[in-house]
């Protein structure tokens, strides 16, 4: 590989993982961080693969130590552990290298804080839509954008980053205050993914299903309440429209949520619906339907660690 290009370290080989991987391996040095062996052996035999594109081949990597010199830091972990995956890198990592987290829910900036200290964070939302058909290999719509800005970042590092994804063949660009979009995608993560979760169905069932939306649009109200609460301007004025457009992108796949369960994974629930429910708790905006759906899946999740009876 050309070390002169841009060294881009990947943190989490799943489905977002690949798609950005084989995405940034156009024009970058990608190396591939990830617990599975299994997962990581696939790759580095077969290469990061995107529908009928030809494969790209990246370097792969089960230690955390091989990342300590890129460039550029992609977290594409599950929020909840984030601070886990991060804490062989603390004192490690130059503290100028930027940690990009396009991850789900709020409070991923201060996970990655607590874990690094003052590093230059860059958050940003995608509706990239990406499945996993094959380790490695994903099926994607092609058709998403992604939107970042600072997080402690300078406005240069949040430009450089999104001229990188652009040059990489992925729509993408910077704003000034990326809180309206991380409360944007929240909201329609807490719609769409737990009841994805709880009802085991494609996203695309819940729009047409009547007590299914009439649940998501519950939720996805309460929500926009409390990002109102709290001055919030969300980048739409009907939450219900922008949820439908995300769910079209993808579908015909299962929210992460609903394979968290299935795997006996720890879902984002705390950093989603859980979110929503502290701060309006804190802005005093009630949040029964998120609540609900909040107590619902961590039961779920309880259940599943519990073996069944004879």
């Amino acid at each position: 590989m050309n070390t002169s290009r841009p060294k881009i370290g990947i943190i989490g080989a799943g489905a977002m993982g690949t798609l950005f991987g084989f995405h940034l391996a156009q024009e970058c040095e990608v190396t591939m961080q990830d617990q599975s062996h299994d997962l990581l052996s696939e790759i580095s035999r077969t290469g990061l693969r995107v529908n009928d594109a030809p494969p790209r081949a990246v370097r792969t990597t089960g230690s955390p130590a091989v990342l300590f010199t890129s460039s550029v830091l992609f977290l594409f972990v599950k929020a909840v552990d984030t601070l886990s995956a991060l804490r062989p890198f603390a004192g490690q990592l130059d503290p100028a290298t930027p940690v990009v987290s396009l991850q789900n829910g709020v409070g991923n900036e201060d996970a990655i804080k607590a874990a690094l200290g003052s590093v230059p964070v860059v958050l940003g939302i995608t509706t990239e839509s990406s499945l996993t058909v094959a380790p490695g290999q994903v099926r994607s719509s092609e058709t998403g954008y992604t939107i970042i800005g600072s997080g402690g970042a300078a406005p240069s590092t949040s430009q450089r980053i999104a001229a990188l994804l652009q040059q990489s063949g992925l729509r993408a660009s910077v704003v000034y205050d990326i809180r309206p979009h991380l409360w944007g995608k929240l909201i329609a993560n807490a719609a769409i993914n737990a009841i994805s979760a709880l009802l085991d169905c494609e996203v695309g069932a819940i729009p047409r299903d009547a007590n299914a939306a009439a649940l998501a649009q519950a939720i996805a109200r309460e929500a926009a309440a409390v990002a109102a609460a709290l001055r919030i301007n969300l980048p739409f004025s009907d939450p219900w429209q922008y949820i439908t457009e995300i769910i079209a992108i993808g579908a015909d796949s299962r929210s992460s949520m609903a394979f968290d369960l299935a795997s006996q994974h720890p879902s984002e629930i705390n950093h989603i619906n859980g979110a929503i429910v502290a701060a309006g708790r804190r802005a005093g905006v009630p949040t029964p339907y998120n609540e609900a759906v909040l107590r619902l899946i961590k039961s779920k999740e309880a259940l599943g660690r519990t073996p069944a009876l004879a």
